[in-house]
C-alpha cells in the first residue's frame, strides 16, 4: 500500500503506508525512552540529592541535583549540532540509532554509580559525566526522529504524525512517573534511598534495546532518499545558492518552540518536586500529579496535530499560547487548595501541553529544508529546551524558596507563553508553518 506526497513543485515522492507506520512507532517509542531516562532523574531528584550531594540543608542538595538535571539540557545543543549534521549527511536511521544506544548506556550507568557516602566526591563526577552522555546525545535525538516522522508521513498527516514525535516524549514523562510512584509505594523510604531508586534507571537497558532494535529495522525516508540521489547526480542546489535563513527567521522559530519547554518542563517535570517542598504533599500524590497531567497531554497532541492539519499550525500554537498566558496564575493558585485543586489545574495544564505541543513538530518541520532539517530542528529545540526547559524546574523551585510565595512560579510559565505568542504575531499566514505548505528538499 503506498501513498503519494511531493516535496518540491512538480516532484511526487512515493510513500509505503506500512513504512511510514515503522518510522512513526521507531521515532515515537525513541523520544519516550529518551524523556523516560531524562524523567526518571527529575522524578527522583528528591531521593537521590542527600546520596550524591550531602548537605545540612535540604533544598540545597536539591537544587545541586537540578543543576545537573539543567546541565544535561545545556549539553543539547552541541550534540544537537553533532548529530544534526550527522543525520543530513549520513541519514535519518543510522544516527538515530547510535543516539538511543548512547542514551541507554549513560542512563543505566547512573542506577550502577556508588554514591557518595561510598566514593566520596567522585560519586558526584561520575554522576556529571552520565548527565553530560545524556544531555549530547539527546540533543539530536529530536531533529532526527521528527524528521524521521514528518518525511514519511502523507502530507494531508504531518501534524499527526509529527505529534507522536511529543507524544512520545510526554509519555516517557508520564512513565518515568509511573516507575517512581510505583516504587514509592511498594517500597519504604529507606528501600528507596537505598537501593529502590536505582531501578528506575536500569530499567533503561531492555527499553533502549528494544528501540534500537526498531531503529535498525525502519527504513530511510524518500525525502533524504531524494536529496542524496540530488546530491550525488549534482542537481541539488549548493549551500551559497539554498537561499539562507535569516537571523530574525530563527530566532522567531527558537521563540515559538519556549511555550512548549516551559509548560512541559514545570507541570510535568518539575511539578512533584515543587509540590513536595511548597506545599509538603507527598511524592505519591504528587508523582500521581504530574503523571495525570503527562497522560491528558500525550492523550490530546494528536488531536491538536489533526487539527493544525486542517487549520494550520499558526493558529492553534496561537491559541494555545495565549491561553497558558491567561491561566499560568489561576492554576498555581489552584495547587495551593490541597489534592483535589491540583488535580483540576493538572488536568488544564495537561490539555494546554496538548495544544502547544501537538502541532509543534510539524510545525519545526516545516521551518527547515531537507538537506538542513534535522540540524535545524535539533538546534532550535536544543537552545530553546536549555534555556527554558531545563531549567524550568530549578526556575520555579528557587522561586518558591526566595520569595517564600509559591504563586510566584507562575510568572516564568506565563512569561515564556508570551515569548512565543509574540513570536507567532510575527509569523505571516504564507510562512511555511501553514498546513497546506510542502516540505522542502
Amino acid at each position: 500500500m503506498s501513498n503519494t506526497t511531493s516535496s518540491t513543485p512538480g516532484t511526487e515522492l512515493v510513500l509505503d503506508v506500512n513504512k511510514s507506520r515503522k518510522a512513526l512507532v521507531a521515532g515515537s517509542l525513541g523520544n519516550l525512552v529518551e524523556w523516560y531516562e531524562f524523567a526518571i532523574y527529575a522524578y527522583m531528584a528528591p531521593i537521590i540529592a542527600p546520596l550524591f550531594f550531602p548537605s545540612e540543608n535540604p533544598t540545597a542538595s536539591i537544587l545541586s541535583t537540578f543543576l545537573l538535571f539543567a546541565l544535561a539540557f545545556f549539553l543539547r545543543p552541541i550534540g544537537a549540532l553533532i548529530f544534526g549534521r550527522m543525520t543530513d549527511r549520513i541519514g535519518r536511521k543510522p544516527v538515530l540509532a547510535l543516539i538511543i544506544a548512547l542514551m541507554s548506556v549513560a542512563t543505566t550507568c547512573i542506577g550502577l554509580l556508588p554514591t557518595h557516602e561510598a566514593i566520596g566526591v567522585l560519586a558526584p563526577l561520575l554522576l556529571t559525566l552520565c548527565r553530560i552522555a545524556q544531555g549530547i546525545s539527546a540533543g539530536g535525538e529530536m531533529g532526527g526522529a521528527v524528521s524521521l516522522m514528518v518525511e514519511s508521513a502523507p502530507a494531508n498527516k504531518r501534524g499527526v504524525y509529527g505529534s507522536w514525535s511529543f507524544v512520545g516524549t510526554t509519555l516517557g514523562f508520564v512513565l518515568g512517573g509511573g516507575v517512581a510512584t510505583l516504587l514509592a509505594v511498594l517500597l519504604s523510604e529507606d528501600a528507596m534511598a537505598s537501593w529502590g531508586w536505582r531501578i528506575g534507571f536500569l530499567l533503561a537497558a531492555p527499553m533502549g534495546i528494544v528501540v534500537l532494535y526498531l531503529r535498525l529495522k525502519v527504513d530511510e525516508t524518500p525525502h533524504f532518499k531524494q536529496v542524496k540521489v540530488e546530491a550525488e547526480t549534482g542537481e541539488l542546489p549548493s549551500p551559497a545558492n539554498a537561499g539562507r535563513r535569516p537571523l530574525t527567521y530563527l530566532l522567531t522559530t527558537l521563540g515559538v518552540v519556549v511555550v512548549y519547554n516551559a509548560v512541559g518542563n514545570t507541570f510535568m517535570v518539575g511539578m512533584p518536586t515543587f509540590l513536595s517542598t511548597s506545599y509538603n504533599m507527598s511524592f505519591e500524590r504528587s508523582y500521581f500529579l504530574a503523571l495525570v497531567t503527562g497522560l491528558i497531554a500525550g492523550l490530546t497532541m494528536p488531536l491538536f496535530g489533526a487539527v493544525s492539519d486542517r487549520i494550520g499550525r499558526r493558529p492553534v500554537l496561537l491559541f494555545g499560547s495565549i491561553a497558558v498566558v491567561v491561566l499560568s496564575y489561576p492554576l498555581y493558585y489552584m495547587l495551593k487548595l490541597g489534592f483535589g485543586g491540583g488535580l483540576v489545574a493538572l488536568i488544564i495544564a495537561g490539555i494546554l501541553i496538548g495544544v502547544v505541543g501537538g502541532p509543534m513538530p510539524a510545525f519545526l518541520s516545516e521551518r527547515f529544508r531537507t538537506r538542513n532539517r534535522a540540524t535545524g530542528v535539533s538546534v532550535t529545540y536544543a537552545l530553546s529546551v536549555a534555556i527554558f526547559g531545563g531549567t524550568a524546574p530549578y526556575i520555579i523551585t528557587w522561586l518558591a524558596s526566595a520569595t517564600g510565595d509559591p504563586l510566584s512560579a507562575a510568572y516564568y510559565t506565563l512569561g515564556c507563553a508570551a515569548i512565543s505568542a509574540v513570536a507567532l504575531l510575527t509569523i505571516r499566514g504564507t510562512q511555511r508553518n501553514q498546513h497546506r505548505e510542502e516540505l522542502e528538499l
